[in-house]
């Protein structure tokens, strides 16, 4: 028999009260919607949402798209006995699961259990339409808490997704995303690795072994390369490094034989430019490009310094690629952690944007002095 007039610690008696009002209705009429009941009731769809949730984990109501029924034997989801229900269920939509993204979930699931929560992970693709299709499925049918998301905001149609992720009724945290200044985004959070500051390490460890000329080669298609970029350029101009004599090129869509050609060109620019180093983004074009070097006969690291970024493969290629590492574990927990405190805190707390710094990892391919360099190199200072 259950005391009203002690419910349980936590839990306010108008929640409580709430509960039993929507178990009336199931038994009234055997469903019940989000959306109406939490008209019938006057309180957000979020609220409503959370009081299947608890119901569900408790074993007294079955789960269904949009709403709820009564418990049903063939419902497996119900956690009837479980020893301690997930306080809140919390989406995560990420563009690859398997490349990069792996690591950033593991360390959203391993902070998830620190935190009682229930993390629901869907691959989503690197497409605006696609992510947004997938943040609905996430709504519509696993009555969500929160969301985690790494969105594609390129062109109109990532503008739009921004927009409307910024308008969803419950807690949004971007993941290796930072929304646009032009884009009204004064709700969205999220947690990000400092590439520009990964890119710099990088050219400040080439300059250091002896390279006085440092190219660039990226891919435009990522949402990373724009930042490595910007990194590379900033570092540049410490080092006084003439911009407009570096080399920058775009591997994007480079594929079979136009990739070889389009390597063969870079190698040509290197040549003539005096360009001894490369920071290439990502690893499996940096793995790709040690490859083609090591088939022309340039030799790495002797005639051309590499250093990869992601470090995702690096480690796989002969010799052994140098690469600045993303804390993507990190960006899976802090990601949770924001979240978390979010969902305690409500509106009342400030809204938090974290960049978190990379890692470089230095191995065989950008170890030494640059060949024929070595004895004219002068005392520089950083």
């Amino acid at each position: 028999m259950t005391n009203e007039s002690s419910p349980e610690p936590g839990k306010s008696l108008f929640s409580l009260q709430r509960r039993e009002r929507l178990m009336e209705e199931l038994r009234a009429h055997g469903a019940i919607t989000v959306r109406d009941i939490a008209a019938k009731l006057g309180v957000s769809e979020l609220t409503i949402r959370r009081d299947v949730n608890t119901l569900a984990d408790e074993g007294l109501v079955s789960r269904v798209h949009g709403g709820a029924t009564l418990p049903s034997p063939l419902d497996r989801s119900a956690a009837v006995g479980r020893p301690s229900a997930h306080s809140y269920s919390i989406g995560m939509v990420v563009p690859s699961l398997d490349y990069y993204w792996p690591q950033v979930i593991s360390g959203a699931r391993g902070e998830a259990e620190v935190q009682n929560l229930r993390i629901l992970v869907r691959g989503s693709a690197y497409d605006a339409a696609d992510n947004r299709r997938q943040v609905q499925a996430l709504l519509d049918t696993q009555n969500i808490d929160g969301l985690i998301v790494a969105p594609d905001m390129g062109g109109e149609h990532g503008k739009e997704l921004l927009r409307w992720l910024n308008a969803l009724p419950i807690p949004v945290i971007m993941a290796e995303r930072r929304a646009p200044s032009e884009i009204p985004s004064h709700r969205l959070e999220w947690v990000a690795t400092d590439h520009s500051f990964g890119a710099g390490m990088a050219v400040r460890h080439l300059w250091q072994e002896g390279h006085r000329m440092i190219g660039c080669l990226t891919d435009s298609t990522s949402p990373t390369s724009p930042h490595v970029v910007r990194g590379w350029k900033q570092a540049l101009a410490a080092l006084k490094i003439p911009l407009e004599k570096s080399i920058h090129e775009d591997s994007a869509k480079q594929d079979n034989g136009d990739r070889a050609k389009h390597f063969d060109r870079v190698l040509e620019l290197c040549r003539s430019s005096g360009t001894t180093a490369m920071l290439v983004h990502s690893d499996t074009q940096a793995v790709a490009f040690v490859q083609h070097c090591v088939d022309r006969g340039v030799d790495v690291p002797g005639s051309m310094a590499i250093v990869g970024y992601d470090d995702e493969v690096a480690y796989l290629a002969e010799p052994a690629i140098s690469a600045v590492r993303p804390p993507k574990s990190y960006v899976g927990k802090v990601a949770v952690q924001l979240m978390a405190a979010r969902l305690a805190e409500g509106r009342m707390r400030p809204v938090h944007r974290i960049d978190l710094n990379p890692e470089l990892i230095v191995r065989d391919s950008s170890l030494g002095a640059p060949r024929g360099l070595a004895g004219a190199l002068v005392e520089d200072s950083l």
